[in-house]
């Protein structure tokens, strides 16, 4: 017998007990982009790495060091889709979408593959949803992108759990100003820096502000503020999206260190974060990004969007809300014989017509009635049915509660759904 075949590192299965709390996810994703009018798209995994070297940037530590790329058979440079927002902006340029000024709502879910250090809620092959528009420039789509996500916080219980913080990088020609001074500061510690901030210096500053070495807290407290190089435009933009946030009533916190390392992002970055994962706290993160379609061959077109994790969701819905998160069936049919198991299977038929939300399991092979009973049990199933050669025999079902003490009756078969739906709801 040869040795066994096990998954690579940081990626893995997502087994039966466990899915549920995806469905239950991302059933309320699609609820809520529905509501809001956004359409899904999907994307293709495999893309030509140039998307991601034009987008992204070369000295960035995704294209880097963290991309999974390879030259397929043809010589052409391809790679594992790292993340989501240059493959829809590449599918909006190609398809048209952002032709004659339109507006386009679009949403996706889907895996992401990045060669990261495994941890606690960061795996290789991760999954994101992510929301997306274009065509709309100023802070009013940005605020209705945060009211879409503060929506799905509240659908999934988790209010209460993350906190909202803003930030503004304004225009390019406001970044380049202060680049230029925050280069200046930095050099000026450049002692008190780590490899990665001093490898940063020159290429990519603004991530140096967002560094999580601690003994880095003191230099990037006591750096130049962002919001101090605003123009007069990038400063209404920003007010704008406070006042409008105010006005809905989202709470929210200034953090004058959350930054993007890409040139692209313009105005507005913001992140939700929680304080049960640990370190890594950021659950979702978003922001405007006008530059984008430029960078990859289009005309200019406003652009904002965000992306979450759903497996730091997943872990944080399971930790915090647990009780919406089971999956558990509501009836299990107990059948004595293979005559009993033929018939049960054409009840349990009749019953999924009839009610097509309820999950019903059959018990599928001839072992003891007190066997099956700690099957149904042991599967949480609210409600037992048994079959056996009197019932059979009699047109009728017995009908056994495994939630509630109550005593077991036998009902005619035409019957057993009213009854059903009564100890089910």
């Amino acid at each position: 017998m040869g040795q066994v075949v096990k998954s690579i590192k940081g990626v893995r299965d997502i087994l039966p007990d466990n899915i549920h709390s995806w469905h239950f996810l991302e059933k309320n994703v699609r609820d809520v982009m529905h509501s809001y009018g956004y359409r899904e798209m999907r994307t293709p995994i495999l893309e030509k790495s140039e998307l991601f070297h034009r987008s992204i940037g070369e000295v960035t530590d995704i294209v880097e060091k963290e991309m999974y790329s390879f030259e397929d058979r043809n010589g052409d440079h391809l790679s594992l889709r790292p993340e989501n927002t240059a493959s829809c902006v590449r599918a909006a340029i190609q398809h048209g979408l952002l032709s004659n000024n339109q507006v386009s709502r679009i949403w996706y879910l889907g895996p992401m593959f990045r060669r990261e250090n495994p941890q606690r809620g960061r795996y290789r092959q991760f999954w994101q949803v992510g929301a997306e528009v274009y065509g709309l420039p100023g802070p009013y789509i940005e605020s209705e992108l945060i009211l879409l996500g503060e929506r799905l916080w509240r659908e999934l219980g988790l209010s209460d759990h993350v906190s909202l913080q803003v930030n503004s990088l304004g225009t390019a020609e406001d970044r380049a100003a202060y680049r230029a001074v925050l280069i200046d500061y930095l050099s000026d510690h450049v002692d008190e820096l780590d490899d990665e901030a001093k490898r940063r210096l020159h290429t990519n500053p603004l991530r140096v502000l967002d560094t999580k070495n601690p003994r880095m807290s003191n230099v990037v407290a006591q750096a130049p503020n962002m919001l101090d190089y605003l123009c007069d435009e990038s400063k209404q933009h920003f007010e704008g999206l406070q006042a409008c946030l105010t006005e809905c009533g989202i709470s929210f916190e200034i953090n004058t260190r959350l930054v993007r390392g890409l040139d692209y992002y313009s105005h507005t970055v913001f992140e939700w974060v929680t304080g049960h994962l640990g370190s890594q706290g950021t659950v979702c993160a978003g922001g405007r990004y006008d530059g984008l379609t430029e960078q990859l061959g289009a005309k200019p077109t406003p652009g904002v969007g965000w992306a979450l994790g759903m497996d730091r969701l997943v872990e944080l819905a399971a930790e915090v809300n647990a009780e919406r998160m089971v999956d558990e069936p509501d009836i299990y049919l107990v059948l004595a014989d293979q005559q009993a198991i033929v018939s049960g299977l054409a009840l349990a038929e009749q019953i999924r017509s009839v009610e097509p939300d309820w999950t019903v399991i059959s018990n599928c092979s001839v072992s003891g009635m007190k066997s099956q009973f700690k099957k149904a049990d042991r599967s949480n199933a609210k409600v037992a049915l048994i079959l056996a050669e009197a019932e059979i025999a009699a047109g009728t079902v017995g009908i056994k509660s495994l939630r509630e003490k109550a005593e077991q009756q036998t009902v005619p078969r035409d019957k057993a759904i009213d009854v059903l739906r009564n100890l089910i709801g």
